[in-house]
């Protein structure tokens, strides 16, 4: 397996604001080929941890990764920008992130039609804002790149942040919008159940009832755009569980455990056959 780090860059001309944190940066895990098929074509899945738009989680990164891995997919992880830097800093680097990924396909041995971006919590925010505005100019303009380049094949959504209305989590649209949080015009366009529309890529999404900091609300609004827009999806929302599982296995708990719950841990085999099935 080969493995690297890539800054991304997004200047203050094209992000229309200064630069205050350090670039993001995207590491690559990529598979090596097998000699019963040297020339296989893997998926690609782009990791967008949470963390509130103000800090990126370890845990849906590297241990999220590895399942990825073991299921015959090449991983990127996007360590993008948060607060104090705003929208539309980690937009305009998921988007040269998908880009870039794209454009080496063929000399990583990536399947061009399945890049997936996967998200969880604000990353899974992050991760549906390119689903909804891979086709608008304010996003791929300042880029010098075309839609189709920076387009995701399907979208794998982990107790998202979707909307900025009833139900919001509200410290990621404070620390996604910075000082204009409470720009009625900017919240709609951040709220993603307003944007989704038959341009959306197909989209495997999960939850639980019981998340009292982004509640469930959020994915069933989107289902619901999505689904009303004739979107393809999978949807599971789990009886019991706090927010931020993850993989909802020991492996991503500490010893109080509190981040264990067995009856959520199917959730990365569901999406491995929603992969296959792709």
């Amino acid at each position: 397996m080969k493995q690297f780090t890539l800054e991304i860059l997004i200047t203050e001309k094209q992000a229309g604001q200064k630069k205050l944190t350090p670039p993001a940066s995207l590491t690559a895990y990529l598979l090596d080929s097998i000699s019963v098929a040297p020339d296989r074509l893997r998926p690609a899945v782009v990791i967008c941890p949470g963390g509130g738009y103000g800090r990126l989680s370890d845990r849906e990164g590297e241990p999220v990764a590895a399942q990825f891995l073991s299921m015959g997919c090449h991983v990127f992880i996007l360590r993008y920008s948060t607060a104090p830097d705003c929208f539309p800093y980690p937009q305009m680097e998921l988007a040269s992130a998908m880009s870039h990924i794209r454009s080496h396909a063929l000399e990583w041995q990536i399947d061009p039609g399945k890049i997936i971006v996967a998200g969880f919590s604000a990353g899974g925010h992050l991760a549906c804002s390119l689903g909804a505005y891979w086709n608008q100019e304010f996003l791929y303009g300042p880029l010098n790149s075309d839609p189709e380049s920076i387009r995701p094949n399907g979208m794998i959504l982990s107790y998202p942040v979707i909307t900025s209305g009833p139900g919001c989590h509200a410290g990621s649209f404070q620390n996604l919008l910075g000082e204009k949080a409470g720009d009625e015009s900017l919240r709609r366009l951040v709220s993603l159940e307003h944007q989704a529309g038959i341009h959306t890529p197909k989209t495997f999404l999960w939850h639980t009832s019981t998340d009292n900091s982004v509640p469930v609300k959020n994915s069933l609004l989107l289902a619901d755009a999505l689904t009303s827009h004739g979107v393809n999806i999978e949807m599971h929302i789990y009886p019991t569980g706090c927010h931020g599982l993850s993989l909802a296995t020991r492996e991503v708990s500490g010893e109080d455990g509190q981040y264990i719950e067995p009856q959520c841990q199917n959730w990365i085999s569901l999406a491995k056959t929603w992969l296959e099935c792709f």
